[in-house]
């Protein structure tokens, strides 16, 4: 054969080849294209952008014909590198990233940082079914494990998920390996959850439990004798107005929950789904008052990790009318001014113990956002409204409707007043 020949021939061979390549592109992405209302997620293919089916991209993913493929690609995303595997025995695709950076935006805005993360997914028809598995990267290591059901339907995959009972020390070895506090705390307990999530748009619902959760080492019972850098202690008591309406502005179940409340992550979670953005918080009081002393107000799933063991031991070494006196001598009002005794002096002249009903809500309402309402007060005379008659409609501890309306109507008064 002469060389023209063979020279020929190659050039055809690889013609054919990248036809044949541009061919199997176009029925990929024909199979791949969204159909009306579908989940679908941009795709970059060098200067070409188009949009993939995401239900169709998971069945053909998971496909015998397709998947050995996938068999030791390593894909770049926004998570963290992610190396695939497919396993022909059992027909499994198995996905690791590590490190993985996982949202987690019921905790921070800041990610959680996990040394190695692990999914198995097993297809049968329209049921993707298998193994979500965290690590701390060591063969040996603690690790949490939860199983997974997802069904695709209605353009889109219902995902149900189930963590079975796991030590809480198993769950802070994997999701904060780096906190110091775990070198020296004692951590009990076991948690669960299972959870519900219509992907792509729909609610996340989860159903955690705890049992037992205690915590001992961090040496919390010193701050039973702190005494506050705020300026004098405000000596309240519970049944004086101020103690009620921080009570009900801030933590309604304080003298329920053992440093932390489920029920009120549950509805923070919801609430902030449903307007796409943190709107609303479900801390404690008792992990304001870790934030405050200890841990700092970093927005980080890891910092609230942090908090959540101090509060948690400091239920259990101070009692609950010790954080009570503590969160009030310490808590901020904005301005540079904290603790209540000085709030109630620098905004109403008067101390803590002898606020009328409505000075009390109106500084209550400001704990939410101190530093904002401080500055409303400065250029109005006044704070939101809205905020304050809300915590009015909260107070318990012995307010008849008679009362919380009579403390509305002079809200009403105090706003109209201001100049």
């Amino acid at each position: 054969m002469t060389p023209a020949r063979a020279l020929r021939l190659l050039l055809l061979s690889l013609a054919a080849l990248l036809l044949g390549m541009l061919l199997a592109g176009a029925v990929a992405l024909r199979l791949l294209a969204p159909q009306s209302g579908e989940w679908a997620m941009p795709l970059r293919i060098g200067p070409w952008h188009t949009s993939v089916s995401v239900p169709a991209a998971l069945r053909l993913a998971t496909a015998a014909p397709f998947a050995p493929w996938l068999d030791g690609r390593r894909l770049q995303t926004r998570w963290g590198p992610v190396q695939l595997h497919w396993q022909a025995r059992d027909r499994s695709l198995h996905l690791q990233c590590a490190p993985c950076r996982m949202p987690a935006s019921a905790l921070g805005s800041a990610p959680l940082q996990l040394q190695r993360l692990q999914i198995a997914v097993f297809r049968d028809f329209e049921t993707l079914q298998g193994l979500v598995r965290a690590d701390s990267g060591l063969d040996e290591g603690p690790a949490l494990q939860a199983w997974f059901t997802g069904r695709l339907r209605d353009g889109g995959l219902a995902l149900q998920l189930r963590l079975s009972a796991t030590p809480v020390a198993d769950a802070y070895a994997v999701l904060a390996p780096q906190l110091p506090e775990l070198r020296q705390a004692r951590i009990g307990g076991e948690i669960a959850l299972r959870a519900q999530w219509q992907l792509p748009a729909g609610p996340l619902r989860v159903q955690p439990r705890l049992e037992g959760f205690t915590v001992q080492g961090l040496g919390t019972e010193a701050l039973a004798h702190a005494t506050s850098s705020c300026g004098a202690p405000s000596r309240l008591r519970q049944g004086d107005w101020l103690v009620r309406a921080v009570l009900a502005a801030e933590d309604q179940r304080f003298f329920e929950h053992p440093g932390y409340d489920l029920r009120e992550l549950q509805a923070a979670l919801q609430a902030n789904q449903a307007s796409g953005g943190v709107r609303r918080g479900g801390s404690t009081l008792t992990q304001q008052l870790a934030k405050r002393l200890v841990t700092g107000d970093e927005r980080s799933a890891t910092r609230k990790l942090r908090e959540l063991l101090y509060a948690v031991e400091m239920e259990q070494t101070l009692g609950k009318a010790r954080i009570l006196q503590l969160y009030l001598d310490n808590a901020p009002w904005g301005a540079g001014i904290c603790g209540a005794e000085a709030a109630a002096r620098g905004y109403f002249d008067r101390s803590a113990r002898r606020l009328e009903p409505a000075q009390a809500v109106w500084l209550a309402a400001m704990l939410h956002k101190p530093d904002a309402e401080a500055r409303a007060w400065r250029s109005s005379g006044g704070i939101a409204p809205e905020r304050a008659e809300w915590v009015a409609g909260q107070l318990r501890g012995g307010t008849h409707e008679r009362e919380r309306q009579a403390v509305r109507q002079s809200l009403r008064a105090m706003a109209g007043a201001a100049p």
